[in-house]
């Protein structure tokens, strides 16, 4: 019997979305993956690092697949869902989970040999420069400009430029190196995402919030509906996933 509109967008939206745990999508949702690999990346840099910073780290799903974290390894979180789910992942490792959502970092001077963020929602490059040692790398996977587009302006309407272009990864070169550091690598990646049911659409949204800002489902329930019409008629909802790693070292000592 074929799911409704109704019962699709009731499930959806009485699941829990702390973390950073997709896995609800599996059957619903599909998304390209980058060809770098960023954890299997961080893994390898990690083995390297003595101590290390994960930054944003959501419900620590990215570091608890790392075989071998640095022997000092911290990671920081601002919503509270993911920081508790984080604490619960971590802790057990030996990973220490910050509770922190703003500026500065409640680190020291040259902290860490290696900084990772997988898809930070900002990033403070002086900060970054800040608590990194001389030689130090940051790592990170960034979504790239107007990633997923397609969903945003169908419930948001067309975006201007400015917009569109926010994410773009050049922006992310310059800040890096107005902040004294340089870009040893930045790779781009336009993937391919596809939403198969109305109920995926909506716990996406409520996860990743800052994509469709205020999203609920009462105040957009007539776009959803044009939508899961959309997807009865041509199976799925495609977007453009877009996504940049960086990769940027500090300056040796003299």
């Amino acid at each position: 019997m074929a799911h409704t509109f109704d019962s699709l967008v009731s499930e959806a939206d009485s699941v829990p979305v702390d973390g950073w745990d997709f896995s609800w999508l599996e059957g619903r949702a599909t998304e390209q993956r980058p060809s770098w690999g960023y954890q299997r990346a961080i893994g390898a840099r990690m083995a390297r690092a003595s101590c290390a910073l994960d930054l944003e780290t959501g419900g620590g799903e990215v570091l608890a697949g790392i075989d071998s974290p640095a022997p000092l390894t911290v990671a920081t979180e601002s919503w509270p869902p993911s920081l508790a789910k984080a604490t619960r992942t971590l802790h057990p490792r030996g990973i220490a989970v910050v509770a922190h959502g703003g500026d500065p970092l409640p680190f020291a001077d040259d902290s860490f040999d290696l900084v990772v963020s997988r898809h930070p929602v900002t990033v403070d490059w002086a900060e970054v420069a800040r608590v990194l040692r001389p030689s130090g790398t940051y790592f990170s996977q960034q979504v790239g400009p107007a990633s997923v587009f397609e969903l945003v302006e169908h419930f948001l309407g067309p975006q201007p430029a400015h917009v569109r272009d926010a994410r773009h990864p050049d922006h992310a070169r310059r800040a890096a190196e107005a902040a004294g550091l340089e870009v040893t690598d930045l790779r781009t990646a336009s993937l391919h995402t596809e939403f198969r049911d109305i109920g995926a659409v909506v716990f996406f949204l409520r996860k990743v919030v800052w994509m469709v800002p205020g999203f609920t489902v009462d105040r957009y329930r007539s776009q959803l509906r044009t939508l899961h019409d959309h997807i009865g008629a041509h199976g799925a909802f495609t977007a453009t996933t877009t996504r940049f790693l960086i990769e940027a070292r500090a300056p040796s000592p003299p």
